[in-house]
């Protein structure tokens, strides 16, 4: 059973910065690629940005510049550094693991931005 659990959200006024973690329960190895959601009030989920194994990183165009994806092996764990924080960059965002076509969700955790 896949375990994702996220953190760090919160409320911020724009033009300031969170960073959110996403813990997993196993080793993060062992996914394809892992990556950020957010879903806006009445909105789709859409992707933010992702990490594949080989590392290489895929980015919305909106948070390009601004969002930067990382990830630590050794305590199996995905950040999203998020900089220049805009009001519509509000959302819940979402932790996903894809490994072998299966996709695993966190909870989500709020960020809010304020203009």
């Amino acid at each position: 059973q896949v375990q994702l659990v996220e953190s760090g959200g919160g409320l911020v006024q724009a033009g300031g910065s969170l960073r959110l973690s996403c813990a997993a329960s196993g080793n993060i190895f062992a996914f394809n690629a892992m990556g950020w959601y957010r879903q806006a009030p009445g909105k789709q989920r859409d992707l933010v940005a992702t990490i594949r194994r080989d590392s290489n990183t895929n980015y919305a165009d909106s948070v390009k510049g601004r969002f930067t994806i990382s990830r630590n092996i050794a305590k199996n764990t995905v950040s999203l550094q998020m900089n220049g924080l805009k009001p519509e960059d509000t959302g819940v965002y979402y932790c996903n693991a894809n490994r072998n076509g299966d996709n695993y969700w966190g909870q989500g955790t709020q960020v809010t931005v304020s203009s």
